[in-house]
């Protein structure tokens, strides 16, 4: 797969309604960012098309990073931004144990809550984590994904909440960090790009970005 896989970079339009409609609710944002994969993928067409997405801001512009297999740029609305697409494959071909790379990503750090063996048959609700324990969260996760971290440099973002009407009232914090670090298995490393890390995905996290790091 990691042969198909691309990355479509979006300049979003601000001015256009449909665009500021996404950048206020990350589930409409989801729903755009699927009419670009196939129809006909069955149950679960977000893991089957390995899509993940990634809202990067500045002061001057807002731009859709979107990750997954046999996009299709023509479906987006029309007017909905300025829009280049990549394949991953060099990216992958290139990774190797050493290799130095910088790294961003979003992600909803968070665990489940333990309960006490007289509830043993219920599931404990999702906790968000914050400082350290987001930090040491991803290390470790970093580390399952083939990555070394020498500097994780997080930043917080506007926490998003599902808006359907069925859908359960959680809150997702989203972190980015940014940082660098050192490939220790490029295998899981390519698992872990392809697949995303974490939970979150639906709304914008867990899509990893890498690039090779200026050797001093």
């Amino acid at each position: 797969m990691t042969a198909q896989a691309e990355i479509a970079r979006i300049r979003l339009n601000p001015h256009s309604r449909l665009v500021q409609r996404d950048l206020r609710d990350a589930t409409q944002m989801h729903r755009t960012v699927m009419r670009m994969v196939p129809d006909g993928l069955g149950e679960s067409p977000r893991q089957k098309a390995a899509l993940l997405w990634r809202i990067d801001e500045t002061e001057m512009s807002s731009t859709l990073l979107v990750q997954g297999t046999r996009l299709d740029l023509g479906r987006l609305p029309t007017e909905y931004g300025q829009a280049e697409v990549k394949s991953l494959a060099p990216m992958f071909s290139a990774l190797r144990k050493g290799l130095a790379v910088r790294y961003r990503i979003v992600l909803n750090p968070s665990k489940r809550e333990r309960l006490p063996l007289t509830e043993k048959t219920k599931r404990g609700k999702i906790i968000p984590l914050s400082g350290p324990e987001a930090d040491e969260w991803w290390l470790r996760r970093a580390a399952d994904a083939g990555l070394a971290l020498h500097v994780l440099t997080p930043t917080n973002l506007a926490p998003v909440r599902p808006r359907r009407g069925s859908a359960p009232p959680m809150r997702h914090s989203l972190l980015r960090y940014d940082g660098t670090a050192t490939v220790t298995d490029p295998a899981a490393l390519s698992e872990a790009v392809l697949s995303g890390i974490g939970r979150g995905k639906p709304y914008g996290a867990g899509l990893l970005s890498l690039a090779p790091a200026a050797v001093a």
